[in-house]
């Protein structure tokens, strides 16, 4: 029998001495798990160790910079020149509501701002997903990095799916059906930036990990970020509530609260009829909530990239975006 210790056992024991033991990863740390990780360095009873230990613990800001920077160092350098605005990640799914974040993104690259968007489709049928609603717009599904460099040239605006840029992460993150609970790399993915954007969107679920992106961004030297608690996790503002937007400008954090477009809640979407996006924005039907959700998020994302003064501005900005959207645009 073989007693000498696996390389990868040190970063399991770090996270699992216990209550007066166990303490964080630093970046370096992090980023050498991760990279071993993403190497296939590691036994199958060390990953799912490793990931439930972080999941109970919860990954702090460095672990989480550690870990989005052997990811980025993992992926493929596309062959073109990078021309990339704004990273938009997209993994959740939606239940409650339809995605109308895909149409502030929509609005948005029809108004100059180049946009990365990436994500996957998952395993849970009462979800939409955002590669679905893409093929129902009719943009294609990139099959590579340098691909979606290109769409962005010529479009403005491009999506990929995970497995289409990193199998291994795509791999690890399916793993949920095995260890029964999400894992650090759905937190991961939010903030990897495979194209390097100087501008990052950014939702999450819970509200606690607004301040571990805001720091993360920080350590990792992110020009821009906002990140927010996104209706459903993903990047879109729910009207219906106050959001508050923590931010990241070339160093320097901030929070600053928007406030709730309605008095009271809309009720869940009970169809869920994905073709009602089309429909609104042809302007052959009306949703009072879609079409707040498109202009409160796309007025998010312009006070971010520098374009406005304040959020009144940059909603007078955003809506005056929507009204003058070409109809004809999409399906393409």
């Amino acid at each position: 029998m073989n007693n000498i210790e696996h390389t990868f056992a040190q970063y399991v024991r770090i996270l699992g001495r216990g209550k007066k033991g166990s303490r964080s990863l630093t970046k370096d740390e992090a980023f050498e798990a991760m990279r071993m990780i993403l190497n296939d360095e590691v036994e199958a009873v060390q990953l799912g160790a490793f990931l439930m230990l972080l999941r109970v613990k919860e990954e702090s800001s460095e672990e989480l910079a550690g870990f989005v920077a052997a990811a980025r160092a993992s992926l493929p350098v596309p062959d073109k020149a990078i021309n990339v605005d704004l990273d938009w990640s997209s993994y959740a799914g939606k239940r409650r509501h339809l995605p109308w974040f895909i149409l502030a993104a929509l609005l948005l690259a029809e108004n100059d701002i180049k946009i990365l968007m990436h994500g996957t489709a998952g395993r849970r049928d009462n979800r939409i997903y955002t590669p679905d609603v893409m093929t129902l717009l009719g943009i294609k599904n990139c099959s590579s990095l340098d691909d979606a460099a290109q769409q962005v040239s010529d479009n403005n605006i491009a999506f990929i799916s995970l497995e289409h840029f990193s199998p291994k992460l795509k791999q690890i993150m399916e793993l949920r059906s095995l260890l029964g609970l999400r894992s650090p790399i759905n937190t991961l993915l939010r903030i990897l930036n495979p194209l390097g954007a100087p501008h990052l969107m950014q939702g999450t679920f819970h509200p606690g990990y607004r301040a571990i992106h805001q720091q993360a961004a920080i350590y990792l030297e992110q020009a821009h970020l906002a990140v927010f608690k996104g209706e459903g996790g993903e990047c879109e503002r729910n009207p219906d509530g106050d959001c508050e937007v923590f931010s990241v400008h070339h160093g320097e954090a901030s929070e600053e609260v928007w406030p709730a477009t309605f008095k009271a809640r809309h009720l869940k979407d009970i169809t869920m009829d994905v073709n009602r996006l089309l429909q609104v924005w042809q302007g052959n039907a009306d949703d009072e909530y879609g079409v707040a959700a498109v202009i409160g998020t796309a007025a998010i994302a312009l006070r971010m990239t520098g374009k406005t003064e304040s959020i009144d501005d940059a909603t007078v900005q955003a809506q005056a975006m929507w009204d003058k959207r070409d109809k004809t645009h999409y399906p393409r």
